[in-house]
């Protein structure tokens, strides 16, 4: 989500301050019911995703690393690879472990992760042995029946006839905070999409931030995700931006695809 070309900062921001504030918006019950909603399922899915055990050791004693890094995309090219759907063939680089990081979050962050059959091929791709026999079982339960109904899904997670049902997670950038030969730990800070875009919707498609940090092991021939867990923000102030239509939100999700992500 960048504002101007080349992850500048164009004409889009002279116009926002331009523009005439607007009143505040009364928040209404139903607000309040939607945000309820999306903070149950964030924790929902924050619980899910979590591991347990101990942290991989990086190999070589790597320390945190205090300094910022840039920004700015270092020319290298995403891989080529695909494991059932998902990038792979990372290198066995700091830039390849942050690259493994923000594809995997955004492979964690989709609406396949609402499907048992698709989770569980998601969780035994991304993640060691290990780590997947650990979070499946926490997973499942926090993928529930009931937290399908608050959302508006069908009991099989799916989105009603007419509904969109939006789950995108958009990587903003990553850091490395330890890295040896055999382990990393990678943050990703990302903003998310997620409701369900209609007309008769009850949970409208709002957006959070939030990082994830990932503790990434070298295994065989790929980084897989041993440990992860994730916290609020750093999270921006809102734009002066009048919110899309059901409509306007359903048609660019179905017309806008995703990313491979490279540092």
């Amino acid at each position: 989500m960048s504002i101007g070309g080349d992850g500048g900062y164009g004409d889009d921001v002279v116009d926002a301050y331009d523009e005439p504030r607007r009143q505040p918006v009364r928040v209404g019950r139903s607000m309040v019911t939607v945000v309820g909603v999306v903070v149950l399922l964030i924790a929902a899915i924050a619980f899910a995703n979590r591991g347990g055990g101990d942290a991989p050791s990086a190999a070589g004693g790597g320390e945190a690393r205090e300094d910022a890094r840039p920004t700015a995309p270092t020319g290298e090219r995403p891989v080529t690879g695909q494991s059932n759907g998902v990038p792979s063939g990372f290198p066995r680089t700091e830039q390849g472990a942050q690259s493994a990081a923000a594809n995997y979050a955004v492979a964690l962050g989709g609406t396949g992760m609402f499907e048992t059959e698709h989770r569980h091929m998601l969780v035994d791709t991304l993640y060691t042995p290990e780590a997947a026999a650990r979070v499946k079982g926490a997973q499942d339960r926090a993928y529930s029946k009931a937290l399908f109904e608050r959302l508006g899904l069908t009991p099989e997670g799916e989105a009603p006839d007419g509904m969109t049902f939006v789950s995108r997670t958009v990587p903003v950038g990553t850091r490395v905070t330890e890295y040896g030969d055999d382990g990393a730990t990678v943050e990703v800070w990302y903003t998310g999409l997620i409701g369900m875009a209609g007309e008769e919707s009850t949970t409208p498609v709002t957006t959070t931030w939030k990082t994830w940090t990932f503790q990434l092991r070298w295994a065989g021939s790929d980084w897989r995700i041993a440990q992860d867990s994730q916290e609020d923000g750093p999270a921006p102030v809102p734009g002066d931006i009048r919110a899309s239509t059901a409509e306007d939100i359903s048609k660019a999700v179905e017309e806008y695809g995703g990313f491979t992500y490279a540092r």
